[in-house]
């Protein structure tokens, strides 16, 4: 894959497509200095109108510690194809995708972290029974349907997109907004870049999903608990998708860990990438450490 003029990567950082069952999928890879990975690898899934790019600013940070570290574009988000369907974006679909990449990432476990509305997917591919990742981290998500502003935001979305299309929304929309908080250059390239990029389809069919999404965390929690999974719930302090008091009930239902990331909202990983890095990747070590 060619590397797209708008985002410079950083060192150890490449772009690349990982193939699977289930198709191919759009990734940025980073591997540590030795370039030999040491640990368990690690998969890293965006949110509905996110893509891979959301984890830039920590992937060095994550393969430092001697893994190798893979954050995908979903179906129909950014640089992966994806059909001209919205039904074919539902969360057990895209369950099934990522039960493709875990087992493309193979033989070791993976260690497999959703943001957002990737979260609820991670969970689908986890109740689906194959996949036996080495830990899951659900990062600013939710144990349901988004609710409040979130939801009046996602359907919004869902209904524009037929009759407005994503340039439209673009330009009238989103455009204005970024300029006058002052992102500028290649950043706000990239975001249009992103925005046009991403499956109308896709958007519309995600968008769906996460304003249905059933409460399905007594059905994880009896997971891990029959296979010793082991779960993290990280958030920010401020996330302004799902109240961090549901997060952190959700996590006392999952009989999970919790990490609270100061000075962050609904994207820890681009917001305090450090910290965020370290969280993970002290819970990943630890959870290797039970694997032994």
């Amino acid at each position: 894959m060619s590397t797209p003029r708008f985002l410079t990567l950083p060192p150890g950082v490449s772009r690349t497509i990982v193939e699977s069952s289930r198709g191919p999928f759009a990734a940025l890879e980073a591997l540590p200095g030795s370039r030999v990975p040491e640990r368990c690898p690690a998969l890293l899934l965006p949110g509905l109108t996110g893509s891979k790019e959301d984890f830039l600013a920590m992937l060095q940070t994550l393969a430092a510690s001697g893994r190798r570290v893979v954050a995908i574009d979903m179906r129909g988000q950014h640089e992966t194809p994806g059909p001209d369907d919205p039904d074919a974006y539902g969360r057990a679909a895209l369950g099934g995708d990522l039960v493709a990449l875990l087992e493309a990432l193979g033989p070791d476990p993976v260690h497999l972290v959703g943001h957002s509305f990737g979260g609820l997917v991670a969970r689908e591919a986890v109740l689906a029974g194959p996949a036996r990742p080495a830990s899951l981290t659900l990062m600013s998500s939710g144990p349901s349907a988004v609710t409040g502003p979130s939801a009046d935001k996602a359907r919004a979305l869902r209904d524009a997109i037929p009759e407005l299309g994503m340039a439209a929304i673009w330009s009238i929309g989103m455009e204005p907004d970024y300029v006058a908080s002052g992102v500028q250059g290649e950043i706000l390239a990239f975001l249009k870049d992103r925005t046009l990029g991403n499956s109308e389809a896709g958007l519309v069919g995600m968008s769906r999903e996460i304003l249905t999404a059933p409460d399905r965390v007594d059905e994880l929690a009896k997971h891990c608990g029959d296979t010793g999974l082991r779960t993290l719930v990280l958030y920010g302090e401020d996330d302004d998708v799902w109240d961090p008091r549901v997060q952190a009930e959700m996590a006392e239902r999952l009989g999970a860990a919790k990490v609270v990331i100061p000075s962050a909202a609904h994207s820890p990983a681009w917001e305090a990438p450090e910290t965020t890095a370290a969280a993970l990747s002290d819970f990943w070590n630890l959870c290797e450490h039970s694997l032994k």
